[in-house]
């Protein structure tokens, strides 16, 4: 199943749950599968020391710090795909989500841990 088809049937299935809905989980094989094909577009939440220190090539770093959730990026015809360094950050970033009305963001909640130790590629600098 396509990372797209994935992500529209958690979409789907989150809109049906309603309040209680939190950001769907994508794996490491969807987000690099989402990449390889441009359909998301994956936002960083970590700090820009952090990002710079190593960040997955192609993701934008919006510091969860200085963020609202209603500021994520609405790239039409991409899933965004919101990541940290372990899953914390993110995850609860995703659990503010239904209160913006934003059930276009899924959560990589293996993040930067389960990246690098799947050996996914790491770019330094900004």
């Amino acid at each position: 199943m396509s990372f797209r088809t994935t992500a529209a049937a958690l979409l789907v299935l989150a809109t049906a749950a309603g309040s209680a809905w939190a950001a769907p989980i994508v794996t490491y094989e969807q987000v690099s599968e989402g990449l390889a094909a441009q359909s998301i577009v994956l936002v960083d939440i970590r700090e820009p020391d952090e990002f710079v220190a190593g960040h997955v090539p192609g993701s934008i770093n919006l510091p969860l710090s200085k963020l609202t959730p209603a500021a994520l990026p609405k790239p039409e015809g991409k899933t965004v795909v919101i990541m940290c360094r372990s899953g914390n950050r993110s995850g609860k970033l995703a659990q503010m989500l239904p209160a913006v009305g934003r059930a276009d963001i899924a959560d990589y909640s293996g993040a930067m841990i389960d990246w690098t130790r799947r050996g996914g590629a790491v770019v330094k600098g900004q």
